[in-house]
C-alpha cells in the first residue's frame, strides 16, 4: 500500500506544479470570492480535474476508459486535441483536428518502439485547422510502453511538451495502480483455487465412504446424504464471482456439517446463532466454510467425548460480525501465529492462513481474522466484515444451482 501513495504523490507533484504554472499565467483575481490566490485556484482546479480523470484510468487502458478521461487530460493541459492510443491502435481523439488521426498514428512506431517522446510538426492543408503540432508521451507500466498520449497545439511549445510528459507520467502511474488491481484479483482466484484443493482430498473421500456406508443399510439416508454432498461440493467449486452473501455461505456450512454429523453422530453437537438481518452481507467466497471446518477438526481430533461448536453472526452497525467456536483441543499461540505467517502448513492450517489473508486484502489489515486460544482451552475465531465495501458484491446464484 505504501508503493501505491508514493506513485501518487510523486504523480501529483507535477500536476501541483502545472496548476502553480497555470495560476501564475492565466489567473484573474477578479471572480475568484473566497477561493483564494489565482495560483490557488488553478492549483485546486488542477487537482479536481486530475481527480476525475483517474477513475476510468484504474480500470486500464481501453476505448472506454479513454473516452471517459481524455477530455479531462485535454483539459489538465489546455490544447486544442489529444488523443490516447495503446500498442496498437488509437483509441480516441478528443478535439479538433480529427481528421490528423492517421498521420498521428504512423509517428507513434517509433515512441512506442523505443519509449522515447517525440514532438513533430502535423502536414494540414485546411486553412482554419488550429492544430500545427503534435507532442508524443509514452504510457509506461513496469519499464513496458504500453501506449502514449498525443497532445496537439497550434504551434511548438517547449513547455507543453514538459507538460505533456508529466501528465503521461500521472496516467502510467493509474495504469500501474490498475495492472496492480488485476494482479490482487488474480492473487485472490490463485487462493480460492488452492483453497478448493485442500478441500478437495479429505473431504470429499472421507464423506463418499460415509455415503456408501449407509447405502445398504439406509437407502434413504444415503440419497439424502448424496443432495447434501453434491450441493456442497456445486457450491463450493462454483465458477461464478469471488464473493458471496452470508446466507450462501452459511447454506453451504449447513450442507457440510450434514455430512460430518453423518460420519460422527452425537459426537458432533453445533449451535446456530444468526441474526436475519447480516444474511444479506457480502463477504470473499468460502470465507466460513474453512473455519467451521477447523473447528470440526481440532474440537474432535484426539477425543472421544462430545464437541461443541458454536456460530455466531450478530449485527455490529456497520459490520456483521462472526463468531466460530469449539471447545475442542486448542492450539499454541506460537504455532498458530507460525501458520497466520506462511512458516508452516500442517493439515488444516492452510485454510486459517488463506482466509486470513483475503480478508486482509479485501477490507485491510485492521480485518483479519482474530484469533483466540491455547492447548486444551478450545479456539474462538472472530471475523468482522463490513456491510458495505466498494467492490464487494455477491455475483448472485447460477441459474440451474
Amino acid at each position: 500500500m505504501s508503493g501505491f501513495l508514493a506513485g501518487l504523490l510523486i504523480a501529483a507533484l507535477p500536476l501541483l506544479a502545472a496548476g502553480f504554472w497555470l495560476g501564475r499565467r492565466t489567473g484573474r483575481p477578479a471572480g475568484l470570492g473566497g477561493l483564494g490566490t489565482p495560483v490557488e485556484h488553478a492549483t485546486f482546479q488542477t487537482l479536481h480535474t486530475a481527480s476525475l480523470a483517474a477513475p476510468p484510468l484504474r480500470a486500464g487502458l481501453t476505448e472506454e476508459t479513454a473516452r471517459r478521461s481524455a477530455r479531462r487530460l485535454r483539459s489538465l493541459l489546455g490544447t486544442d486535441a489529444l488523443c490516447l492510443a495503446d500498442d496498437r491502435q488509437m483509441l480516441v481523439w478528443d478535439g479538433a483536428g480529427a481528421h490528423h488521426r492517421a498521420e498521428v498514428m504512423e509517428r507513434l512506431a517509433g515512441p512506442l518502439e523505443t519509449g522515447r517522446g517525440e514532438a513533430f510538426p502535423l502536414g494540414c492543408h485546411t486553412p482554419d485547422c488550429p492544430v500545427r503540432w503534435a507532442v508524443v508521451a509514452p504510457l509506461t507500466v513496469d519499464d513496458r510502453v504500453h501506449g502514449a498520449l498525443v497532445a496537439c497545439a497550434p504551434r511548438e511549445s517547449a513547455v507543453l511538451v514538459r507538460a505533456a510528459g508529466e501528465v503521461a507520467r500521472w496516467v502510467s502511474v493509474q495504469l500501474e495502480l490498475a495492472d496492480l488491481d488485476a494482479s490482487r484479483t488474480r492473487l485472490i482466484e490463485a487462493e480460492i483455487r488452492a483453497l478448493r484443493a485442500q478441500i478437495s482430498p479429505h473431504f470429499i473421500f472421507n464423506s463418499l465412504a460415509v455415503i456408501a456406508s449407509f447405502v445398504r443399510t439406509d437407502p434413504e439416508r444415503a440419497r439424502e446424504l448424496l443432495l447434501e454432498f453434491a450441493d456442497f461440493t456445486r457450491y463450493s467449486f462454483r465458477r461464478h464471482g469471488d464473493f458471496t452473501t452470508l446466507a450462501d455461505e452459511l447454506h453451504a456450512i449447513d450442507h457440510y456439517l450434514a455430512l460430518v454429523r453423518a460420519r460422527f453422530g452425537d459426537r458432533l453437537s453445533v449451535t446456530l446463532q444468526i441474526a436475519p438481518e447480516v444474511l444479506p452481507v457480502a463477504l470473499p467466497f468460502l470465507c466460513l466454510q474453512p473455519l467451521v471446518e477447523n473447528a470440526v477438526k481440532h474440537g474432535l481430533e484426539g477425543r472421544t467425548d462430545e464437541c461443541h461448536i458454536r456460530i455466531t453472526a450478530q449485527d455490529a452497525g456497520a459490520e456483521a460480525l462472526v463468531v466460530i467456536e469449539d471447545d475442542g483441543t486448542g492450539m499454541d499461540p506460537a504455532l498458530l501465529r507460525r501458520i497466520l505467517a506462511g512458516e508452516v502448513s500442517p493439515s488444516g492450517g492452510i485454510g486459517l492462513s488463506n482466509v486470513d489473508d483475503r480478508l486482509r486484502q479485501v477490507y485491510g489489515d485492521d480485518h483479519g481474522l482474530v484469533i483466540e486460544t491455547a492447548p486444551g482451552a478450545g479456539m474462538k475465531i472472530t471475523a468482522r466484515v463490513p456491510k458495505y465495501q466498494p467492490g464487494v458484491h455477491s455475483a448472485g446464484r447460477p441459474t440451474g444451482t
